[in-house]
């Protein structure tokens, strides 16, 4: 079996919120993406998540790379690193 929870983690913060893309690994060592949002509101901090499995990678890559062309042709976006 593998390490269990967290193998890798990698984050950026914006003004108002911070993102997480984290790896990790369950009990039976299957790996799994896990993509958070936390942003402070009403002195909580509210956290969303989803999680993306390693079949379903490819197809979601491809969306998203399909959501961020359409934002970059229609609004306003600046590349910040």
């Amino acid at each position: 079996m593998g390490q269990r929870g967290e193998v890798y983690s990698s984050s950026f913060q914006t003004r108002d919120r911070t993102y997480f893309f984290n790896v990790k690994e369950n009990i039976r060592g299957d790996i799994y993406l896990n993509v958070v949002e936390s942003k402070q509101s009403e002195g909580k901090f509210i956290r969303q998540s989803i999680i993306i499995y390693p079949e379903d990678l490819g197809q979601f890559l491809r969306e998203l790379g399909k959501g961020v062309d359409y934002v970059k042709k229609n609004a306003k976006v600046t590349d910040e690193e």
